[in-house]
């Protein structure tokens, strides 16, 4: 490859890696800490915060209109100054020389309008605050501290699918399966390093990386409890509907039975339809009464993708039964063509259609937004809960790791770091330069990449860092030592560094796809701080294979062709 060629490729991963970073680098140096702060909160509690602001936002404004309303208006309103200049635009008219709480209150047709608008604001603030904090490289328990959140299994409800009163040996085993789901679910939403332990006989605790966000909690918790397919009883549903029209209170009991007992068939019972608001929160809509025995449990589902549908383009979920469960479904549809199947998940209707036919293994869902789709059918393909899970307490931790002894800690990966960069310089003069260069592009380039999966750093993670930079030292060493021994035997420097590269290239490669190797095992066989240390020796290890062999040597090449360096600079020994 041309000298060209290889710096056009260099320029390249340098500039992605660069748009990789700006995320994790933006988020910690230019948000305000007050917007990381409200954008950790849930959405339901975002909403109610945009709710409030737009109220108190609009008196405030009305307030200064009663006082003066040819006044100035404040500069933190501007955002409702650019609204007021697109309504301007669509009525055609020209904008005043200043903008008055006048000129921008009488751009509103009514209060509504001027609440919705302020609420707008705040919500796609927080909630884009929300998702670029989702986004970028964490810092794990250790570091920064998380969130502690409690599960109760709930044996009433193993009970009742297993028909029978559980024994100790099949709580345990439900417990454990429904830990080893949780692990599969938190790693494939891509929040590594959680820590998730049993405690006592039916209660697991679970530590995760991060801001105290209920959201990210709630993602890999969808599902909790049971994903059923139920037939909706139309006539139950007009019953219901106007029995609970004429009545007031409390008219249902804890499962979804009415109080009054005459008012629906036995086997029948209440369950809300929801759909996602504009906040991405469960918003109850009607009431759907629905046959209590479900027509078939999710437990039958063995995978589950995201598509799109050919007609609205809107995201659907395909899924496939296995055998047994592809019997069943297609018994339930064929004798009930006409009517509504309901998907029940965690006792909320989350979509509906109607059955125009039987089906039998392959399943189409419609009705949910693209994210909640994509996270629905991973809490598909990684099977239903064998028991019910109640969050009993759910709360932030500070970091494992005392104030003390992570200074202590980046102290002594600071010096350590520092250290290598000049004794490379010192031993290696003018080639320990180059090697530096191609150090601190391998720092680079693994922070870049560690962001872009959005992995997590701990303590243990940056271990696996600095060895890495000892590993890309090791590598340094070895083709600057193959370069001296070529020079010492009087060739050109071109030629000698020509040579010494390629004398070295399979004693790199080798070392390093054996560590490589071990690496991508301990990552597949570890969990918590192992697999997050072999997540980023692995990730180090491409990246210093990259720089020693291709950075590296584009810079000799560059000081000898183009900087006609004709003595090589290599050693306190080398002449």
């Amino acid at each position: 490859m041309s000298k060209r060629g290889r710096l056009l490729i260099v320029l390249l991963v340098v500039v992605v890696c660069g748009v990789f970073l700006w995320p994790t680098y933006n988020w910690y140096f230019n948000v305000p800490q007050d917007m990381k702060d409200l954008s950790a909160a849930s959405r339901e509690q975002i909403r109610e915060y945009s709710v409030t602001m737009a109220e108190n936002d609009l008196e405030n404004l009305q307030s200064l209109a009663v006082k003066d309303s040819e006044s100035i208006i404040p500069e933190k309103y501007d955002f409702l100054v650019e609204y007021a200049e697109e309504q301007y635009k669509i009525e055609d008219k020209g904008f005043p020389s200043s903008w008055t709480v006048k000129d921008v209150l009488g751009t509103f047709n009514n209060r509504d309008k001027a609440l919705r608008t302020i609420e707008n604001y705040y919500a796609d603030l927080l909630l884009g605050y929300k998702d670029k904090r989702n986004n970028v490289l964490q810092l794990g328990l250790d570091l920064s501290g998380g969130m502690s959140i409690l599960l109760e299994a709930d044996m009433e409800s193993l009970e009742k699918r297993l028909q029978h009163p559980p024994t100790a040996d099949e709580q345990s085993a439900a417990v454990n399966q429904a830990i080893e789901i949780l692990n599969n679910r938190i790693d494939k939403f891509g929040v590594t390093e959680p820590q998730i332990r049993k405690q006592g006989d039916t209660e697991i605790a679970i530590e995760i990386p991060g801001a105290a966000d209920p959201d990210r909690v709630n993602t890999f918790l969808q599902g909790k409890g049971s994903l059923n397919f139920h037939i909706v009883n139309d006539e139950g549903t007009a019953a219901w509907n106007a029995h609970k029209a004429s009545k007031a209170g409390k008219l249902l009991d804890d499962d979804g039975r009415p109080l009054d007992e005459s008012v629906l068939d036995v086997g029948l019972i209440v369950r809300g339809f929801y759909s996602k608001d504009s906040y991405g929160v469960d918003q109850y809509l009607r009431d759907l009464v629905i046959y209590e025995e479900p027509g078939l449990d999710g437990v039958h589902i063995v995978n589950a993708q995201v598509g799109s549908d050919s007609v609205t383009g809107r995201p659907v979920i395909n899924f496939t039964l296995d055998k047994e469960g592809g019997e069943m479904f297609y018994q339930l549809t064929s004798s009930h063509v006409g009517q509504t199947l309901a998907i029940v998940l965690d006792d909320k209707v989350k979509a509906g259609a109607r059955i125009s036919e039987g089906i039998r293994e392959s399943v189409r869902m419609s009705g949910f937004e693209r994210q909640e789709a994509n996270d629905l059918a991973l809490v598909l393909r990684t099977a239903a809960m064998p028991v019910d899970l109640r969050v009993v307490n759910q709360q932030s931790v500070g970091a494992s790791l005392g104030e003390d002894s992570i200074q202590e800690g980046l102290k002594a990966i600071t010096y350590g770091f520092l250290l290598v960069i000049a004794f490379m310089l010192i031993y290696y003069k003018g080639a320990g330069l180059v090697a530096d260069i191609a150090l601190l592009l391998n720092l680079f380039f693994i922070i870049a990449i560690l962001s872009a999966f959005n992995l997590t750093l701990t303590l243990t993670s940056i271990a696996g860092l600095i060895l890495t930079v000892g590993m890309a030292v090791d590598a340094n060493v070895i083709i600057f030592e193959r370069i001296k021994e070529e020079y010492r035997l009087g060739k050109s420097v071109e030629a000698s560094i020509k040579a010494g590269f390629a004398k070295a290239f399979w004693t790199v490669m080798d070392a390093n796809l054996t560590t490589l190797i071990a690496a991508l095992f301990l990552s597949q066989i570890g969990s918590g701080p192992v697999q997050g240390f072999a997540y980023t020796l692995a990730v180090g290890i491409v990246s210093s294979m990259f720089t020693a062999l291709f950075v590296s040597r584009l810079l000799f090449d560059f000081s000898t062709q183009k900087l006609h360096i004709k003595k090589l600079s290599i050693g306190w020994r080398v002449k």
